[in-house]
């Protein structure tokens, strides 16, 4: 055989060879990609809610943090953005294609049963320290306990003493000597303390799951829909709590709790409207007095305006009290009276007053 016939075959040879390994190739990254497309689609059918967590930028043991603390709650998967969205077509899932322009760049995939306020609040628990670069902000306080380092005597004493962080060298290591705070909230990363933090092990900063999207059964909520105010929905349900109670007390619902307080609430009625009555008791003495007591202080404040001489009859604590809360009764009574209601003293109150004063 000639050698240039040879060198023809061996290059017909070789480029059917790595033709064939093309197409094996291509061949096995469609199988690849059809297995994800199919596990997707079986959490999508086996979950009612897919969370979407951008990760762009994070640090890849973040994903494994996640993972570890939602484990045995929910199912944690990296897909990429067009598989997905190709499961959820072929899935026919309601709202597919407006889900689509959230799955662009890295995304972690969070499948749970979890309705989507529980998973929000759930993942708002989860963070993980990393390392703080130069120019970055402090996030909180942090401080340096007493401790034992495994830094050797050096410059690095120097590094210390410009952070203001009491040393002592014991057993040919540094020793920290007492708590320190060598940063707060705000405060702007330094080189010495990169270097400090570096040589110690901290990590200052804090990273969390940011949420891009949540899916819920054709649902599509944003992070700002998914804020729940914890405390506010706890006051609103001891309010309704109370309110139900309280209308519950106002019926007499045969319940020992609710007899208990319609009882009471009764009881306190009925010693008002005698003591009101001016009806003599044991029970109703000390409101009748307090009532005449105070309608004869009104009366006084009343007519001291006319004869300032009677106010220096008064206690002094007294007088006072009672001028300003007869002067705030008045202007709420004056404004909530027509203008043809509102009338002087009469002459049977001014006597019923003074008696009530003097005897």
């Amino acid at each position: 055989m000639k050698a240039g016939i040879k060198k023809e075959l061996e290059k017909l040879v070789r480029a059917y060879s790595i033709s064939q390994s093309s197409e094996a190739s291509y061949s096995r990254a469609r199988i690849v990609k059809r297995e994800m497309v199919d596990e997707a689609k079986k959490y999508l059918s086996s979950y009612k809610t897919l969370v979407l967590l951008d990760v762009t930028g994070v640090p890849a043991r973040f994903g494994l943090h996640i993972r570890r603390r939602l484990n045995g709650v929910c199912t944690v998967k990296m897909f990429k953005g067009k598989l997905l969205g190709l499961a959820m077509k072929e899935l026919n899932l309601r709202n597919a294609d407006e889900l689509s322009k959230y799955l662009v760049g890295q995304n972690l995939a969070v499948f749970t049963n979890m309705n989507s306020f529980e998973i929000a609040l759930l993942l708002n628990r989860i963070s993980m320290p990393i390392k703080a670069k130069i120019g970055e902000k402090v996030d909180s306080e942090i401080r340096i306990p007493p401790m034992k380092t495994d830094l050797k005597p050096g410059p690095i004493m120097s590094l210390f003493g410009k952070l203001k962080v009491p040393i002592q060298v014991s057993d040919g290591v540094i020793s920290i000597t007492k708590e320190s705070v060598i940063a707060r909230p705000g405060d702007i990363i330094t080189p010495e303390l990169a270097s400090l933090f570096a040589r110690l092990g901290i990590e200052p900063k804090f990273i969390k799951p940011t949420i891009k999207v949540v899916y819920e059964e054709g649902l599509i909520l944003t992070p700002d829909k998914l804020v729940v105010d914890i405390d506010g929905i706890k006051q609103e349900l001891n309010r309704g709590v109370l309110d139900a109670f309280n209308l519950a007390s106002e019926l007499v619902v045969p319940h020992p709790d609710v007899v208990k307080l319609s009882i009471t609430k009764a009881y306190n009625r009925a010693v008002r409207l005698a003591a009101e009555a001016g009806f003599m008791s044991k029970e109703t003495a000390q409101s009748i007095v307090g009532i005449a007591v105070s309608r004869a202080l009104a009366i006084a404040m009343a007519l001291s305006q006319k004869v300032p001489d009677l106010l220096q009859q008064l206690p002094v604590k007294v007088a006072a009290q009672q001028q300003q809360s007869t002067a705030q009764q008045s202007q709420q009574q004056e404004a909530s009276k027509p203008e043809e209601e509102r009338k002087e003293v009469s002459e049977e109150q001014l006597a019923e007053g003074l008696s009530a004063l003097f005897g």
